[in-house]
């Protein structure tokens, strides 16, 4: 009974400082716009690491966080000048989902495969991620996508806004939670085993 208690414990302790870490992370994202007017989605590597520690539940609050981190440091104030309905349920259903479906791909996958679930783990947060945007994009901005063009000064047209909106990010998150992630996730299971 102690046991689970401080299992209990333990994971909460550990959920509170994944929070800590993504909001940290994402606002100092928020200086690092490499492609786009947005900033880098660095706040997704605690999310995967949480994610694979903690489980799905804890992975979506974590990505609920970083959406509300990133609608609060006006990361998404370009797509609110043309619908803020649209912009709201994008922004944080893709964090939340992000964060559960790594989770959920580390919890189906961590037996079979150890140290190569939080790798699928951490790829899959940055995929849904930008995967919910371009859905949210299809659905809630294609009417606007020649004036959010031309907002940016981009020369793309349609769908292919968004695409390069999405593409340049997409890469850098991906290399930084891949190789970042699995890491710090080991490194955590190690110093538990140490501990116990």
């Amino acid at each position: 009974m102690k046991s689970t208690k401080n299992s209990r414990t333990n994971q909460l302790v550990l959920a509170a400082m994944m929070t800590a870490l993504v909001v940290v992370f994402q606002l100092l994202g928020t200086y690092t716009a490499f492609f786009g007017p947005f900033a880098s989605a660095v706040g997704l590597i605690p999310i995967a690491i949480g994610a694979c520690l903690c489980g799905p539940i804890v992975g979506a609050w974590l990505g609920l966080i970083f959406s509300i981190v990133v609608i609060a440091t006006g990361g998404a104030t370009l797509f609110f000048a043309f619908s803020i309905p649209g912009t709201i349920i994008t922004v944080l259903l893709k964090g939340a989902a992000a964060g559960f479906v790594s989770g959920l791909v580390y919890k189906l996958l961590n037996k079979k495969l150890g140290f190569f679930a939080a790798i699928f783990a951490s790829l899959a947060c940055p995929l849904v991620n930008t995967g919910i945007f371009l859905l949210g994009s299809a659905v809630f901005f294609m009417p606007h996508a020649e004036a959010i063009a031309v907002q940016l000064g981009m020369p793309q047209t349609g769908f292919a806004v968004f695409i390069a909106l999405a593409l340049g990010n997409f890469l850098i998150e991906v290399l930084m939670s891949t190789v970042l992630g699995p890491v710090f996730v080991r490194i955590l299971k190690i110093r538990k085993k140490t501990h116990n």
